[in-house]
């Protein structure tokens, strides 16, 4: 384990690039970096494939994304010649779940969503970041409270015993939204109908003028803290 007080000094909030950049040769061959290609995501993937930086790029394909996700997928896969690593959920436990409790059983329980969440999502990213000591995500501390005030750029995932790097945590979503127009980055056509933050389709939905960008996720539930349950 490398202690997370001496790489501190490796992350720079306002150079995600040069964070990227000392984190793949501090972490070499062990580092990924997961994405839902949200904006932040497809920044970073960007950077990842342009300035060619050696992380290992990843993505987890639920079952239940929207098309328009899968359209991303295939036309960053184009612009930047790639092949971006995609894990599913096991079958066996997938079809258990839905044979006993049916297609939407998250609707019905904080319980249900959460166990959903973690056979479609936390079992396919602990397969994922087998032998990693460095997980690379693009979580901005503004896209929630809770974000804000418990994650940094670099913190300690102590379940997993790894490394987290968030390389945008500081950045706002102009800032954002301005690197995928200015270097025409391919990004999800969801955040032009209302979606500021996309996930599976029976959980998203579009949000009103004036609700926080994470509204629409599972939008029946308790708003003060919402996660999957890939980041805690």
């Amino acid at each position: 384990m490398k202690e997370l007080a001496n790489i501190n000094t490796l992350a720079d909030a306002q150079n995600p690039v040069k964070t990227l950049r000392n984190l793949a040769k501090e972490f070499a061959g062990k580092i990924a970096f997961s994405t839902s290609f949200s904006l932040e995501d497809q920044v970073i993937t960007d950077m990842i494939f342009s300035y060619q930086i050696p992380i290992r790029v990843f993505t987890l394909d639920t079952g239940r994304l929207f098309k328009e996700t899968h359209q991303v997928l295939e036309e960053t896969n184009k612009q930047y010649n790639q092949k971006i690593e995609v894990f599913f959920p096991e079958s066996q436990e997938l079809q258990t779940l839905v044979s006993n409790k049916g297609n939407y059983s998250f609707y019905d329980s904080v319980e249900n969503r959460k166990e959903c969440c973690f056979i479609r999502k936390v079992v396919p990213l602990n397969r994922a970041l087998q032998g990693v000591e460095c997980w690379i995500t693009g979580i901005r501390g503004g896209q929630s409270n809770n974000r804000q005030s418990n994650m940094d750029v670099l913190e300690w995932d102590e379940g997993r015993g790894i490394v987290k790097a968030h390389p945008l945590f500081a950045w706002s979503l102009d800032q954002t939204e301005k690197y995928i127009l200015d270097n025409n980055v391919p990004y999800n056509k969801l955040y032009d109908h209302g979606y500021p933050s996309i996930g599976c389709e029976p959980c998203t939905r579009a949000v009103k003028v004036g609700e926080a960008l994470r509204a629409g996720r599972w939008w029946w539930e308790n708003p003060t803290k919402k996660e999957c349950g890939l980041h805690k």
